[in-house]
């Protein structure tokens, strides 16, 4: 008895096509895992070394005038003329604008007319006292002879009081005299001093350069009404130019009065300039959390001009030499800072106390790693515990 055959017999067609889609398959798998979602995580890896580390801080920075001022008048009034223009250099002293005196110069006047009053009255206040005087003493010796006849009874005592009586009013008169006198003498302090006011403030309508400077604003024209305290033109000293940098709180250890620093212009990129930390402001900005300080030129370039941008790094001490990594090599893993070590093809995050930071992207490793381990530095995509990696000497990025 013969057994019928289970299986349908395959024309050659047939079987070539299931040997296509197991190749396709193959194929498919094999791109998966090669260079699909499923493929291995190309990295390049370090390996742990000693070395120094030269920290630095980074930050941008502002033009800025140390001594500026602002000229304007101390009483309010009309602009007259103004003689400079922006850009213009000043010199100390010189005259910048008036402000129209309007009724000052009759004021003064009338003060001198004062003045030659007063003086007058003093004139005849001094012409009373030698008077009052010259009387004084004539009462004082007829006084003293009355006293003597009067003694010897040859007048009579209504005599000799009327004689004390002329004394007394004598001494009142010349005592008036003098009081009127040093009346005269204050009222002339009093006019003098209004006189010697009138003119300073006259001479305050001149608006005068406080120092050598640079014009840098002219914010009122001929016949402008100005109130006191307005600016009318604004100066600079050139020479007093410093930049206002503001960096990173949290990346601002080492900040120190005295650091040198490389100081590169927005205007200028090709050139850097030297300089160097001056001050420290006490007051930092709690908004964009950052730490305001002063850098002051070496040497003020040229033609620089307030408001414009500086790149500047700070150079601080070097740290003594210890183990280091690339920063590229540091992760965050939640509130934690690591590296990725790589050991018998498995991956172990380890977290890291690092310290200073250079500019040439290196950064010093304190604790949680040990000289000679390979750690992870450039990765294709994120990394965790169970990732498969393929080791590469380098990335390619590829276009889009």
């Amino acid at each position: 008895m013969k057994l019928s055959n289970r299986f349908p017999r395959l024309t050659v067609r047939q079987i070539g096509l299931l040997v296509l889609v197991v190749i396709l398959l193959a194929a498919f798998a094999f791109s998966l895992l090669r260079a699909g979602p499923l493929a291995p995580i190309k990295v390049t890896v370090t390996t742990v070394g000693e070395g120094d580390v030269a920290p630095s801080l980074f930050g941008i920075a502002t033009v800025e005038a140390r001594r500026a001022y602002l000229i304007g008048p101390i009483t309010a009034g009309r602009v007259l003329s103004v003689a400079v223009d922006v850009g213009d250099s000043v010199k100390t002293g010189q005259i910048l604008a008036e402000i129209d005196a309007v009724d000052f110069d009759a004021r003064l006047q009338a003060a001198v007319a004062a003045l030659a009053r007063g003086k007058s009255t003093a004139s005849a206040a001094t012409a009373l006292i030698r008077d009052g005087e010259a009387k004084a003493r004539l009462a004082r010796a007829n006084t003293q002879r009355y006293v003597d006849l009067g003694q010897k009874h040859f007048v009579s005592p209504s005599a000799v009081e009327a004689r004390n009586q002329e004394q007394a009013s004598a001494e009142a008169a010349l005592a008036a005299a003098q009081a009127n006198a040093s009346a005269a003498a204050a009222e002339i302090g009093r006019l003098q001093g209004e006189y010697a006011a009138l003119q300073e403030q006259r001479a305050n309508l001149h608006l005068r350069a406080p120092a050598d400077a640079v014009v840098s604003a002219r914010d009122a024209e001929p016949g402008s009404t100005v109130v006191a305290g307005q600016a009318v033109l604004r100066l600079i000293e050139a020479d007093s130019l410093w930049l206002r940098l503001r960096l990173d709180q949290s990346r601002s250890t080492g900040l120190a009065v005295g650091l040198p620093a490389q100081i590169v212009l927005r205007s200028n990129a090709a050139n850097a300039l030297p300089g160097k930390v001056v001050r420290l402001e006490r007051l930092s900005d709690s908004i964009t959390e950052e730490r305001v300080a002063l850098v002051a030129f070496d040497r003020v370039p040229a033609e620089l001009s307030v408001g414009d941008l500086a790149e500047i790094s700070l150079a601080l001490p070097v740290a003594k030499a210890g183990l280091r990594l690339p920063n590229a090599a540091v992760v965050h893993q939640g509130e934690q800072r690591g590296v990725w070590r790589l050991q018998a093809g498995h991956l172990q995050f380890m977290p890291l106390r690092l310290g200073a930071t250079s500019a040439d992207g290196w950064v010093q490793v304190l604790e949680g790693i040990a000289a000679g381990e390979q750690v992870v530095v450039y990765r294709e995509k994120p990394l965790h515990a169970g990732s498969r990696i393929s080791v590469v000497e380098q990335l390619v990025r590829s276009g889009k």
